[in-house]
């Protein structure tokens, strides 16, 4: 049985479409495309025109791919961006009407429990609970976790999208715009960093596609070889200082000379890395670890789920 998962982000829509072996899954097709459906729209709570164009586009050739490889089970979700919209409502039943994909646009919270679930499979977090941090475009979503449970959860609507439109004016970004951006912090993370201090963390484990970028320009960096079919990527914390010192002190062009680097996160990586390096920073984090998995794959988990227990597989 061949089952479909679209991810709708407020910068990437994630598509993935995977054959279901047992519990396991073998994945048959994936594809990212930078819709970015929150721009010029996220921080004023509406979806521009331009955008839904651009989503509708992607979606009606998703639905070809769908239609070629017989998918039988589509998840498509909806994230911040659609969520927080005043025309967000509007967007999915134009989704439904133009593709005929029923998409549910889920809470902070559910967002956070699925990248939970997909970080779970992705990796062995262990017994002592650890911080997991999922940057999108329009929130940024963390969990306190170990192997069996997460014990505390949030999302916030602080996502990398929202900083670059609010604060990362000139390129390459100056230090008051620094100064400005972990001002901002403080005040929106006061939740995370009183909840942390009932827990003795020492690793974050990053989700999504800057800590996947991240990981890219350190192994480019030191030749180390990515294995197929690997769930964990690797970042050492001290890589990841220089790594991240040299990027924001480089305008556009200069990042996307970066052996590593892509198109679809050279605007935002650097918002995202200073957000990174802030909460390394307040919370006094000794490692860092990169799962391959986030949120459509906990998504996934979920569609199988579901259907076994609607005995359809």
């Amino acid at each position: 049985m061949n089952v479909a998962v679209i991810d709708m982000g407020t910068n990437t829509f994630h598509f993935i479409i995977v054959e279901l072996d047992g519990d396991d899954f073998r994945v048959l097709f994936r594809e990212k495309v930078a819709v970015k459906i929150g721009e010029n729209g996220i921080n004023k709570g509406m979806i521009i025109p331009e955008a839904i164009e651009r989503a509708i586009t992607t979606l009606k050739r998703f639905k070809k791919t769908i239609e070629a490889y017989h998918v039988e089970e589509v998840s498509a979700t909806a994230t911040s961006a659609i969520r927080n919209a005043k025309n967000g409502h509007d967007l999915v039943a134009l989704i439904e009407k133009e593709t005929g994909f029923k998409t549910r646009i889920i809470s902070g919270l559910e967002e956070a429990n699925y990248i939970y679930f997909g970080v779970k499979r992705a990796l062995k977090i262990g017994p002592a609970p650890q911080l997991i941090m999922d940057i999108g475009g329009g929130s940024i979503e963390f969990i306190i976790g170990t192997d069996d449970k997460a014990h505390w959860m949030h999302s916030f609507e602080i996502g990398g999208l929202r900083l670059l439109e609010k604060f990362h004016k000139n390129d390459p970004i100056t230090q008051e715009e620094i100064i400005e951006i972990e001002q901002f912090l403080e005040v929106e993370l006061d939740q995370l960093f009183k909840v942390c201090q009932d827990y003795s963390l020492d690793t974050l484990i990053g989700s999504s596609g800057t800590f996947d970028t991240l990981s890219d320009i350190f192994r480019l960096k030191t030749g180390i070889e990515k294995l197929p079919g690997s769930t964990e990527y690797p970042l050492p914390i001290e890589e990841y200082r220089q790594i991240t010192s040299d990027l924001i002190q480089k305008n556009r062009a200069e990042r996307m000379q970066i052996p590593g680097m892509i198109e679809l996160r050279v605007e935002m990586i650097v918002v995202a890395t200073i957000l990174i390096s802030y909460v390394v920073q307040r919370l006094n984090i000794k490692h860092l670890r990169v799962s391959a998995y986030a949120l459509k794959e906990g998504v996934l988990l979920n569609t199988i789920q579901k259907l076994k227990d609607r005995q359809l597989y």
